[in-house]
């Protein structure tokens, strides 16, 4: 793979096809006599134009990047291997030479799964790590339950149906994880480099294992509800807390610690898995989800000072005090049911009819909203009380 790289940056090339035809000759010529397999050769170029792709499309957005180099030994092959009959990897890196690899019974149970397609595999010095494919069946969503991300806790649901999740557990563990961190005081760069490393990763396998359980019990309970799960779009939201913007250091490490991509990137793959649709709203539809009344579209007033209403708005038209996150998944979900109907459209595409007397008509796309009549709309949700 290096090799590729190496040759992909000497001409400047990155697209699959031009790799190939740079660097197959060069690395069957160099690696021949260790008789290795040519679909390897695939992979391996296969991989490196990837990389060389993404390394292209950060120089063009202006993000400095060093020459790619794999430093790890990996193997990548999605050619010549099977699952014997005995539950073991079976391949080989040398011509009638092969390597059997046991597979532990839940790997097993997972890819013995009715439509289950094992595509390829990737060996690491401490890992075996196998990828699927699986066909699933979609389903026309009949609700849209939003997910409404925070500090403390994860909302998910609709205007009849909701569940908020504690994350008080994941804030206490990157606290934990900070204070130890701050507490080294040694000045070899490297012991401490080990240490970050070794602690940062602990820290995130613990969150990651307790948002497996949060996304888990979202998918389910849309699968068994025939819902589809609605994203707001928060992307830069760490912007907004930086040294220069004038906040306490302990304010910017807890909203710049949110696992907020982690717990999305759960949910869509694993919505991906069960046949449950996902809908991303863009920066303009997730305007203002947490400050409109979704009874009657007002804009609510915060009490800062109370400490009974502290994570409620006051709605002046409605009269009442609504739980923040609630309001948020309300307008979140409306929102989605409103994408999926706007996308539906209300006409076919333009087409010719029969020839009439009177001519020949054509039949053209219904015009769309427009973004003041979008604005309107979304503003003034009809949602029961």
């Amino acid at each position: 793979m290096n090799d590729c790289i190496r040759i992909g940056l000497e001409a400047n090339v990155s697209s699959m096809k031009r790799l190939c035809s740079l660097s197959y000759r060069q690395l069957r010529k160099r690696h021949q006599p260790n008789n290795l397999p040519s679909h390897y050769y695939l992979t391996a170029i296969s991989k490196a134009a990837g990389i060389l792709a993404s390394r292209k499309k950060s120089i063009k957005r202006g993000i400095p990047t060093k020459e790619p180099y794999l430093k790890k030994p990996l193997l990548v092959s999605c050619y010549s291997f099977k699952i014997s009959e005995n539950g073991t990897l079976r391949f080989s890196l040398e011509t009638n030479k092969p390597i059997n690899i046991s597979l532990n019974k839940h790997t097993l149970d997972a890819i013995s799964a009715v439509g289950i397609q094992i595509r390829s595999f990737i060996i690491t010095s401490d890992s075996l790590s196998l990828s699927v494919r699986r066909d699933v069946t979609n389903y026309i969503p009949r609700s849209f339950y939003g997910i409404d991300r925070n500090a403390s806790n994860l909302t998910y649901g609709d205007s009849k149906h909701a569940v908020q999740f504690g994350l008080k557990k994941v804030e206490s563990i990157a606290r934990t994880t900070r204070q130890i961190v701050r507490s080294f005081k040694r000045n070899d760069v490297r012991m401490r480099k080990n240490l970050f490393t070794k602690y940062g990763k602990r820290r995130s396998e613990r969150v990651e294992q307790i948002l497996h359980h949060v996304s888990k019990a979202i998918v389910s309970d849309a699968r068994e509800k025939q819902a589809a799960i609605v994203f707001e779009d928060i992307i830069g939201l760490r912007n907004l807390y930086r040294k220069s913007n004038f906040q306490g250091k302990s304010i910017r490490a807890r909203m710049n610690s949110l696992p907020t991509y982690e717990i999305k990137r759960q949910t869509v793959y694993k919505a991906a898995w069960e046949g449950v649709p996902v809908i991303q709203l863009t920066k303009g539809e997730t305007r203002g989800t947490s400050k409109i009344c979704p009874v009657c579209g007002e804009r609510l007033q915060e009490d800062r000072f109370s400490k009974v209403h502290r994570r409620e708005l006051w709605c002046g038209k409605c009269r009442k005090w609504r739980d923040r996150d609630l309001i948020a998944v309300m307008n979140i979900s409306y929102r989605g049911w409103l994408r999926f109907r706007q996308s539906k459209g209300e006409a076919g595409e333009a087409m010719v009819q029969e020839p009439r007397e009177e001519g020949v008509l054509l039949r053209v796309d219904a015009s769309k909203l427009s973004r003041c009549n979008r604005v309107t709309e979304l503003t003034a949700p009809p949602v029961e009380d």
